[in-house]
């Protein structure tokens, strides 16, 4: 950068003295210049005669983070495969787009002077935003054109506020939209491809002050259904405009994989993507220079083009010609949007090249089509959202609560099943393809805000992933799967992943079974309806990949239509008099200080022989009730026996129902998540009999099932419990689900094709401990523990799944009319009571987390760290990866915590900080505080940059084991 003082040397005017600042464009962006200005105003403002300015304060170093960041982002997987998606659809825009496309009927020279004429009136020159002309060619240039126009404040404020709510996207989302509208107007095109130029500062605080380059052009690429309004074109693409920019703000994750993605491949593919013709630039608020300061217009040197992602224009040459091939700028037509004092603010600039159907004809047209779609939203702003309807309350409290974001693992399940035989992957998504056609609840997402909606949208294609995987331990990767979650602000809650041996299968070869899972978020989906779903896939691809029919009736907005027309106060008054009192015993085990040697959520399961599931089920019907009310009552027993009661005493738990048993036409095969748990109580009496309390239990079932389909939502407000279902901590899941091939075997063989279905790994629910029981293929039935292992560890969480299987192996031969509770849980004599440590309180977790305790005395401790943006829970593969005999905690609170929390856990092991990458700069502030107050000098060791979960707890584990013999008895 260097300065240029003008002196004004008139004596006889008011002296107007001139700085004009120059620099590199590598250096600064516009948001730069706002920062520089401001600190050289301030700074000039505290200068007296002799004596210097006063530096400005220093702004926080942020730069070093948000490049790890990144290049951390470069290796996510859905990252790459976004941007890697957007490339591929722009090569094919690229190859179909003719300019021809781009004249429309407004194309007419007396129209077109009209255009620009209005234009010109509307606003003059200076309405387009400052920040908009810097680096910008000079209008006066020969070939350069430029205009702008400024949308009204009410008309601003019911796009930019009210619609962008309503349709949870940010402003520039909007804005992105509008322009995406108003493109595919001028080229007569469904698909439309352009890039966008943004500023991340506003994402990243640490970032909010830095000067330097940090703007960055990213691809959009969106396909517009002509068919709708211009607001229902809006809404449908709201998904697709939420997911746009990646996951790193102002769309920078385009640039950290096009330069470090570790696929070769796509880093290629990146940088060779052509520009679009077109380029939107979003300025922020800090982007627009004071008052005191203006632009300087004039030609750029040739070194402007140096960059290729530099989104200016470069004019003629210096003798006036106008070269446009020798200084061809990467996009022809700039546009830029800024809000200023209320007010939007647009700006057309472009370079004539009548070959690409940039003319001043076509931009003035260009230019009108914005104010239409403008204009046309801001009428429409307060009509309703096409296709938008009301969520139930348990989607509304799962949406805004945090236990179902991405990376919790919560409420995302997956159906697990193994493909024998010849699979023609082409056939295999187009026959998803039409499923998710059929299907609404695979196209609808939520809306956001304060109170979100649903809304479906026009056309969603099905995540397929394939994936190879040669080891035997397949855990790791559903476990990261899961974790991976859904972003439900766009569509599509659900996705599969195709998990090969062998990683060359053809379709017209024999080939090693294929796993494959089925993710699924239960806010949007059940088990019941995703077994539905395999079935309607099946059949589609025995038809060659398409459904027959249209869309499936009754659909989530019937049943939300249907519930919305029930009278609640009846279900009320019935869940006040079911509630289950306040001295209820909800808890399977004994209460136990200290926690749980792991974090995370644990699995297990058991099951019955063919003849015993027989025999119960005979002996459950002779006293004319169900398996699952014999599952009820072991679990009400178990219950009883840990609550020490020596008398009778009520138990409750939550139980599930299927949702389905409510008069609405074709509701037993309706999509959506329907299931509801519901809370169970019933008073246990050791001196009462077991047939007794199976018939309570009837009963009760009974009595609920009118009220099956009343959410959670709607009675927990009067019990005042958050989180779970009443007082309950477990939940009983007793479903035997619709067979997916049942009936279409005969054809699949033909095919050569077989389908297995192992089962359900089942969903980490709010509630501590679920017991999960359905019928196999071969009519076992199967037990399926889910527990939270902060609150039960493996060994408790297996022993109370024997004790269950053990009641209902026993209960056949052992129970008459007469038999006592007492006397059947005198065969649990001799078998320990499992122990059950308390759940850290709603917002006050423990600030660490014991994820292996030491293995010997004189071992150390290591505390793991975080990288930003994760849980604790992204150590867990690292107990199994670590073999050394140090004791493993997780840090879930920041440096401040961190140190109280070392010093209270005081073991007087030597210590050791470590974590993935990410972690380095909070691990590196703990071990300075800690040396700080006197503490021993901690290592930090950070590792673990694989893509692959494995191998980075690996990596991690080598680099702790090899750190921790290095520093073993160094430190008190």
């Amino acid at each position: 950068m260097r300065a240029l003082l003008a002196r004004d040397r008139r004596p006889a005017e008011e002296r107007a003295d001139r700085l004009v600042l120059v620099a590199h464009e590598l250096a600064v962006d516009a948001a730069s210049w706002r920062i520089v200005v401001d600190d050289l105003i301030a700074a000039l403002g505290t200068s007296t005669a002799g004596a210097p300015a006063r530096s400005p304060r220093r702004a926080p170093g942020g730069l070093a983070d948000w490049v790890t960041e990144l290049r951390e982002l470069a290796r996510d997987p859905a990252e790459m495969r976004h941007w890697s998606t957007v490339a591929e659809r722009r090569a094919r825009g690229t190859e179909a787009r003719t300019s021809a496309h781009v004249l429309r009927s407004i194309d007419t020279a007396d129209t077109a002077e009209a255009a620009l004429a209005e234009t010109r009136d509307a606003a003059p020159a200076g309405v387009v935003p400052e920040a908009a002309l810097v680096g910008m060619p000079d209008a006066g240039s020969v070939g350069v054109g430029r205009t702008g126009f400024v949308l009204p404040e009410g008309a601003t404020e019911r796009i930019t506020q009210g619609l962008a709510q309503r349709l949870a996207l940010t402003v520039g989302q909007v804005l992105t939209g509008v322009f995406a509208l108003a493109l595919a107007r001028w080229q007569h095109a469904d698909d439309v491809g352009f890039d966008v130029r943004s500023d991340p500062r506003n994402g990243h605080p640490g970032l909010r002050r830095h000067v330097g380059r940090l703007t960055d052009v990213h691809p959009i690429h969106l396909t517009l259904d002509r068919g709708l309004t211009t607001l229902g074109q809006l809404a449908a693409v709201a998904g697709p405009l939420a997911a746009a920019a990646g996951q790193a703000p102002g769309g920078a994750g385009f640039g950290a994989c096009r330069e470090w993605s570790p696929d070769p491949l796509l880093r290629t593919a990146l940088r060779e993507l052509a520009p679009a013709q077109a380029c939107l630039t979003l300025h922020g608020p800090d982007e627009l220079l004071p008052h005191a300061a203006h632009p300087v217009p004039g030609d750029r040197t040739d070194d402007s083009n140096n960059d290729s992602n530099n989104d200016s224009s470069n004019d003629s040459s210096n003798d006036g010609n106008n070269d446009s091939t020798r200084h061809r700028p990467p996009h022809r037509l700039q546009a830029c949007a800024h809000i200023a004092d209320g007010k939007l603010h647009i700006g057309l600039d472009w370079l004539s090249d009548p070959a690409e159907g940039i003319t001043d004809t076509t931009v003035a047209a260009l230019g009108e089509l914005l104010r239409e779609v403008l204009r046309e939203l801001a009428e429409a702003s307060d009509a309703p959202i096409p296709s938008v309807f009301r969520a139930t309350p348990q989607q509304v409290e799962l949406y805004l609560g945090g236990d179902g974001q991405p990376g919790t693992g919560r409420h995302v399940e997956q159906v697990v099943w193994v493909w024998h035989g010849p699979l023609d992957l082409e056939r295999f998504t187009a026959a998803w393809q039409s499923v998710f056609d059929c299907e609404t609840v695979l196209r609808t997402a939520f809306t956001g805000g304060p109170e979100p909606q649903l809304m479906v949208h026009s056309r969603v294609a099905p995540e397929i992933t394939r994936r190879v995987h040669r080891g035997d331990d397949w855990s790791p990767l559903l476990e990261h799967d899961r974790l991976r979650g859904f972003d439900l602000r766009c569509p599509g809650a659900l996705r599969l992943t195709l998990l090969e041996t062998d990683g060359s299968h053809r379709p017209s070869t024999p080939a090693s079974p294929i796993r494959i899972v089925l993710t699924y978020h239960r806010a949007l989906l059940d088990n019941w309806s995703a077994h539905i779903l395999l079935r309607e896939f099946y059949r589609a691809y025995l038809a060659g990949g398409s459904l027959s029919g249209g869309e499936r009736r009754p659909d989530l907005r019937d049943y939300a239509a249907w519930i919305a027309a029930q009278d609640l106060e009846t279900s009320r008054a019935f869940w006040e008099r079911a509630a289950p009192p306040d001295t209820a015993a909800s808890r399977p085990g004994r209460s136990a200080r200290g926690t749980a040697a792991l974090t995370g959520v644990g699995r297990a399961r058991l099951r019955l022989t063919p003849a015993e599931t027989i025999r119960l089920a005979l002996w459950a019907g002779r006293w004319g009730i169900a398996e699952s009310t014999v599952l009820q009552a072991v679990w009400a027993m178990l219950i009883y026996r840990a609550s020490n009661a020596t008398g009778p005493a009520p138990v409750c738990f939550a139980v599930t129902a299927p949702g389905r048993g409510i008069p609405l036409d074709g509701a037993a095969r309706m999509l959506g998540p329907l299931r509801n748990a519901l809370p169970m109580s019933v008073d246990v009496d050791p001196a009462g009999t077991v047939p007794n309390l199976l018939r309570q239990l009837r009963d009760r079932a009974l009595d609920m099932a009118a009220y099956e389909w009343v959410p959670v939502g709607w009675f927990r407000a009067h019990e005042q419990e958050e989180p779970g279902v009443g007082h309950a901590d477990t939940v009983i899941v007793f479903e035997d689900l619709p067979h997916p091939v049942k009936g279409l075997e005969a054809e699949l063989a033909a095919h050569g094709i077989k389908a297995e279905f192992p089962g359900t790994v089942p969903a980490r629910s709010v509630l501590p401990i679920g017991l999960l029981a359905h019928h196999d293929s071969a009519g076992r039935l199967v037990l399926t523990r889910v527990h939270d292992r902060d609150v039960l560890d493996e060994e408790a969480a297996a022993e109370l799944l024997v004790q269950s299987a053990t009641l209902l192996r026993e209960l056949p031969s052992r129970t008459g009319e007469t038999t006592t509770i007492a006397e059947i849980l005198s065969l649990l004599e001799g078998r320990t009571v499992p122990r059950m440590t308390e759940p850290p309180e709603p917002g006050r977790g423990a600030p660490l987390v014991s994820l292996r305790a030491a293995r010997r005395e004189s071992a150390g401790t290591i505390c793991l760290v975080p990288p930003p943006g994760t849980t604790a829970t992204c150590y867990d593969l690292l107990s199994r990866a670590y073999t050394g005999s140090d004791e493993l905690l997780v840090l879930t609170t920041d440096a401040d915590g961190a140190r109280s929390a070392l010093a209270a856990h005081g073991t007087g092991r030597h210590l050791l900080l470590g974590g993935f990458s990410g972690a380095g700069a909070l691990a590196c502030d703990i071990a300075r505080r800690i040396a700080a107050d006197g503490g021993p000098r901690a290592k930090v060791v950070v590792a673990g940059v694989s893509a692959d979960d494995q191998e980075r707890a690996r990596e991690l584990a080598r680099a702790l084991k090899n750190a921790g013999m290095q520093n073993a008895g160094t430190n008190p």
